[in-house]
């Protein structure tokens, strides 16, 4: 019985969108030709709740410019409360920058896809995000950066 209650747990509990945003600050992009450059931005946070609850927030943002103008602005907040109990410290850090995000990012791109829809552009649809890479490319960097520092 004791082995049971001390056995690791992951749970995703609720997911969230914890804040939404969408600018159209230069109307005159409805009027030009579409052909946009885009910039995306994907961060995440992670908050603690209590000993076991974390809430992770992936944020993505994109910037739309068309002929140098900014044609709209989109963020989106996507959050999730994740039950993490009896979870190694050594594991923690690859759960919550890259599993987590992992299942919540499909929701962020939905979210995004909409607004910018219901803002009257042309869809958006984000490509999928090896989070489990970048995460692993930041761990390694980070040795790399150890390294360099002890040399």
């Amino acid at each position: 019985m004791s082995d049971e209650l001390n056995q690791p747990q992951l749970a995703l509990e609720r997911i969230y969108t914890k804040d939404i945003s969408f600018e159209v600050p230069n109307s005159s992009a409805f009027t030009k030709q579409w052909q946009p450059e885009t910039d995306i931005s994907i961060a995440t946070n992670v908050n603690d709740l209590d000993e076991d609850y974390k809430e992770v927030v992936l944020t993505v943002s994109i910037t739309t410019k068309l002929e140098g103008s900014v044609a709209f602005i989109a963020e989106v907040q996507q959050a999730g409360i994740f039950l993490l109990k009896n979870i190694p410290e050594t594991d923690l850090p690859h759960l919550l920058q890259a599993y987590c995000p992992n299942i919540l990012f499909p929701y962020a791109r939905e979210a995004i896809s909409d607004i910018v829809t219901r803002g009257s552009f042309p869809q958006l649809l984000l490509a999928p995000v090896n989070f489990e890479q970048a995460y692993l490319q930041s761990q390694l960097e980070a040795e790399a950066g150890n390294e360099e520092g002890n040399a």
